[in-house]
């Protein structure tokens, strides 16, 4: 996935970045669905939110976008990565700072007086990702999808998320490590801790890094 369709889907890239609307569509079809199994694991049931604030970045700002089909799977899973990250970051937040059980929350009202209006809160903006571009063929797909995903998102982060990313999204090692900010090797490490523990849950062979 991802390697086969780079010049179809730079072309619509391409296209798209011109204003046409159905060029669009296409890349949406081509990367929504990897897109969104990553998300899942990071995200989780904040996965389809996260997806939506992504492609609304990356409608944004694609006419700044330079690069091919597997350059634009680069850099739409940095801006979804960004966006989840600082999902999750909001969430923890959240939790550190809920009042216990039997507190009175902030603002809360109390018997005999007169309650105003209470503070807002307000996200963080994010800063638009670069492109990333890959220099290595792409990994190969992985049989019965559906089965690995489930096991994929109980392996360590760092292992679901090369694999995904490997394997769903179909970028290299290269882009991967771009994306993750991280060695190259420390990636192709990650990706076949995951093949190996994926080979051994589902019983049958995976694919190489």
């Amino acid at each position: 996935m991802g390697a086969d369709d780079g010049g179809e889907l730079g072309e619509a890239v391409l296209r798209a970045r011109g204003g046409d609307e159905r060029a669009f569509a296409q890349v949406y079809r081509a990367v929504q669905p990897g897109l969104l199994a990553y998300l899942r694991t990071l995200a989780g049931d904040d996965a389809e939110d996260v997806a939506a604030e992504a492609w609304r970045e990356i409608a944004r700002d694609l006419g700044r976008f330079r690069g091919g089909g597997a350059d634009f799977r680069a850099w739409a899973a940095a801006v979804a990565r960004r966006r989840a990250l600082a999902r999750v970051r909001d969430h923890d937040r959240g939790r550190r700072t809920a009042p216990r059980r039997g507190a009175r929350e902030p603002g809360a009202a109390q018997p005999g007086i007169a309650q105003g209006p209470g503070p807002s809160d307000a996200p963080d903006p994010a800063a638009p990702a670069a492109s990333a571009a890959p220099d290595v063929p792409a990994a190969p797909d992985v049989p019965s999808a559906d089965a690995a995903l489930d096991v994929i998102t109980a392996l360590p982060r760092d292992e679901a998320e090369a694999v995904l990313l490997r394997l769903l999204l179909g970028l290299d090692a290269g882009a991967a490590a771009r994306v993750l900010g991280r060695p190259r090797r420390a990636v192709r490490a990650a990706t076949c801790r995951a093949l190996r523990n994926l080979s051994r849950r589902l019983e049958g062979p995976v694919g190489p890094p």
